[in-house]
């Protein structure tokens, strides 16, 4: 196996950036990857870490995890890019450091996953997609929202016709401040993310994960207007108990948007995003309202990370009533479905070409905000 993979054979697998210990690869990717229900369709073969010390510990680690040996290697990805036997390589490093880790799988003709955001910039993951396409390579991007469990079901009831044409949408969403990752507070451990520059903002990250996920279910923006504020000019820096420290930066972000446009699909969609507030009670961190003419559905979570699709999963409810699930899901089940539709080959998950569109959304986004006008997709 190559650039294609055998739908007859193990899938061999090569991670970047897996830690033994900590981190989103630990803790959700590599599990899922493993899950015994994906054992027949994935090897783990090899990892690649910053150094010889933390590549060994990796190694170690999951070598008794699936029962053999794992090669360990360090430092340039080209290392781990060239092993012969690897089908696939996974990417789970820092968003600055996408575009460099990434280049290189590619070049080998290996397929690759890479969390999202796919590259710092949109000229990143434009840079991503065409190495992809010249050299023949299939990938998938660490968008794990629209396979959650709700979700799922949510696009079951709408294929059944029983709301009828869906006219609107209507989103509200809160990032807490207690989860500190942007203004008025945030962990000094994703000060990366308070740069513009590393592309980790408000809008690129948790705002894009939501908007994947409308524009999965309801279908992609034709035309998108936005206004967007910030409410809170400096960030303090909270140590891990979450209590402030004395050390400040100005705010370089946005830390409101509103965002409304026309879909494809001739919904309206209005989204409003807001940041920083307390979670005090009954504040409402996440709704999400989908009217049709012949009835509705409401997604609602109570949950700090509500709005952080396949991080919580919604309450749904279809014309007023709770629809309860056999098996509610999780992110770990968000992140396992994903590996499993990459296997077998649907269209469900999302690619470096889907990537390089929701770029170009964010970009529309903060044109639209800053010059105050509708942006045409």
């Amino acid at each position: 196996m190559t650039s294609s993979d055998s739908s007859n054979q193990k899938i061999r697998v090569g991670f970047i950036g897996l830690s033994a210990s900590s981190g989103w690869a630990a803790g959700n990717l590599a599990p899922a990857l493993l899950h015994p229900s994906l054992r027949d369709r994935f090897d783990l073969v090899a990892v690649s870490t910053t150094t010889d010390t933390s590549a060994a510990a990796s190694a170690a680690k999951y070598s008794k995890e699936v029962g053999h040996d794992i090669k360990a290697y360090s430092g340039d990805t080209s290392r781990i890019a060239a092993d012969p036997d690897i089908d696939l390589v996974a990417v789970s490093v820092k968003a600055p450091n996408h575009l460099q880790a990434v280049l290189p799988v590619i070049e080998a003709g290996k397929n690759f996953f890479l969390e999202w955001p796919a590259g710092a910039s949109t000229r990143e993951t434009e840079m991503i997609a065409e190495a992809a396409r010249r050299n023949g390579v299939r990938s998938i991007i660490g968008l794990q929202g629209r396979h959650a469990v709700v979700i799922r079901k949510l696009r079951e009831i709408l294929a059944s016709g029983v709301i009828g044409t869906v006219r609107s949408t209507n989103v509200i969403t809160h990032n807490p401040r207690e989860l500190g990752y942007y203004a008025p507070f945030a962990r000094e451990v994703y000060a990366y993310s308070l740069d513009p520059k590393n592309g980790c903002s408000l809008l690129a990250i948790p705002i894009a994960h939501q908007l994947d996920t409308l524009v999965d279910v309801l279908g992609e923006f034709a035309s998108v207007s936005a206004t967007e504020a910030t409410m809170y000019p400096t960030i303090t820096f909270v140590d891990e108990a979450g209590k402030p420290t004395d050390k400040t930066i100005p705010s370089r972000q946005p830390d409101h948007y509103a965002i409304t446009g026309i879909l494809k699909t001739g919904v309206l969609a209005n989204i409003l995003w807001r940041s920083g507030y307390a979670s005090s009670e009954g504040r409402r961190q996440f709704i999400w309202e989908i009217e049709g003419e012949e009835g509705s559905i409401i997604l609602q979570s109570k949950e700090k990370t509500g709005a952080f699709p396949g991080f919580t999963e919604s309450e749904l409810y279809l014309n007023g009533q709770k629809v309860e699930f056999e098996t509610p899901g999780n992110v770990f089940e968000s992140c396992r479905q994903a590996w499993q539709e990459y296997a077998d080959g649907t269209e469900r998950y999302v690619t470096i070409d889907d990537a390089v569109k929701h770029h170009r959304l964010i970009d529309a986004i903060e044109t639209s905000a800053k010059e105050g006008r509708r942006i045409v997709l």
